[in-house]
């Protein structure tokens, strides 16, 4: 299951660059917002929304706010997307596949004569419609953030 939370707190360029100015260690609101040309109340609503998905903390020291990334929190998100990569194939296999994709596949069309395709080129057909679905609520609030 992706790791819907934090695709959604990274999913704005600007959060992005306050983990990227994180990756330093613990910063105060005012050094992370002096990075950007937007104002503080702003940054302060994405610092939030970092918050809730788990990937930076807030801790007072004194008067001043410091905000920590916590690195481990990508772990899911990295676990996904190695998921969704396929692994180099080794030996046999790749062979296999190798000469499974280039070897033409027949097709059968309206017309009489037959079209020949490459096999990594055919697209899956759906075996039924999809039906449309309602979309589903985001699991991470945007504070006033839409995409």
């Amino acid at each position: 299951m992706p790791p819907i939370a934090v695709l959604v707190a990274l999913a704005d360029p600007t959060r992005c660059r306050l983990v990227e100015l994180l990756r330093a260690g613990p910063q105060p609101v005012h050094v992370l917002a002096a990075a950007f040309k937007i104002s503080r109340p702003a940054i302060s609503r994405h610092l939030r929304v970092l918050k809730q998905s788990g990937l930076i903390s807030e801790k007072k020291f004194g008067r001043e706010n410091r905000y920590a990334l916590h690195v481990n929190r990508l772990a899911p998100v990295q676990r996904w997307l190695s998921e969704l990569v396929p692994s180099p194939k080794t030996g046999k296999e790749a062979a296999k596949l190798k000469t499974s994709a280039s070897r033409p596949v027949a097709i059968a069309s309206p017309a009489p004569e037959i079209l020949m395709v490459a096999a990594d080129h055919v697209a899956p057909v759906p075996a039924k419609p999809v039906k449309p679905t309602k979309p589903a609520k985001p699991a991470v609030s945007q504070m006033g953030f839409d995409f």
